[in-house]
């Protein structure tokens, strides 16, 4: 017997991909239990398998960056309390780049596969959560799937230092849509603009960066800073950044994009609806 609930949850994490670098994403997550029927006539009390299953994805997927730890050129180390990556690879352009993260362990997690996809995190998250669940459930299945989004979308990461929770990793991401009105107008156009200039793009704090260096004729970008879960480093190509002059919170963002169209369209007025993943996110004018 099998029991399934769809898009029972979803999770906002930055991966690392061979070609596009360092990736926000945002997935909703489905899942399937096969077992015998106990006397209730259940497979299981879901209640307790679905917070069982969605704690262990709040604690090592949700808000993490996830790392491919058999991906080519990638050195990793962990000691008891931080992980570090330096890790070499080549963009959708054949350029050589190199991005390093320096963090609280559990801020990084990495899965055994060469590559961050749908399939191998199902199947390496398969493999943790079969130790964790009762002997009653025979086989677990997860499923992961982007939400399907019929306008422009694009992939972000950041960091808020300031945040008490997870949002304060260095380098956790969404995978976002935009809404932008431009005198009472939708405005698609510019939705595909600030989509397209923010395909895989790190938003950093200018407060955040503490130093800028070139190696092999690429600039790169270093964020530092402390928060509450501990010391956090990362350096990242500068032409993969946008630099804002606030904190990067999604209200600051969407604050951000009505600004600057005002200020390249003084005499208009803009609505954003800028989200955070799925479902959520901040609204903010011009005006």
């Amino acid at each position: 017997m099998h029991l399934f609930v769809d898009n029972f949850t979803n999770i906002d994490f930055s991966y690392l991909d061979i070609r596009r670098g360092l990736v926000g994403e945002t997935w909703l997550v489905s899942i399937t239990l096969e077992g015998l029927l106990d006397d209730q006539g259940m497979v299981c009390d879901f209640g307790t398998v679905k917070k069982t299953v969605r704690d262990w994805l709040d604690t090592y997927i949700d808000h993490c960056l996830v790392v491919p730890g058999q991906a080519t050129g990638l050195h990793k180390e962990q000691t008891e309390h931080c992980s570090y990556i330096n890790w070499l690879y080549q963009d959708s352009h054949n350029k050589d780049k190199r991005l390093h993260c320096n963090s609280p362990k559990q801020a990084i997690t990495f899965i055994d596969s060469d590559t961050v996809t749908p399939e191998s995190m199902a199947n390496w998250c398969i493999q943790q959560l079969s130790l964790l669940l009762t002997d009653t459930i025979h086989k677990v299945k997860l499923s992961f799937a982007p939400e399907r989004i019929e306008h422009a979308f694009y992939h972000y990461s950041h960091g808020l230092k300031k945040h008490v929770g997870n949002c304060q990793r260095i380098a956790h991401g969404h995978r976002s849509t935009i809404a932008i009105t431009e005198n009472g107008k939708r405005n698609h156009e510019l939705e595909t603009q600030w989509c397209a200039q923010w395909q895989d793009i790190y938003i950093g704090s200018q407060e955040d960066l503490t130093a800028t260096t070139r190696n092999e004729g690429v600039e790169y970008y270093h964020f530092t800073y402390q928060a509450r879960q501990g010391d956090f480093e990362l350096m990242v190509a500068a032409e993969d950044c946008y630099l804002i002059n606030t904190d990067t919170t999604v209200e600051l963002i969407a604050q951000h994009i009505a600004d600057t169209l005002g200020e390249q369209y003084p005499d208009r007025e803009f609505v954003v609806k800028a989200y955070e993943g799925i479902g959520k996110g901040a609204v903010a004018t011009n005006r």
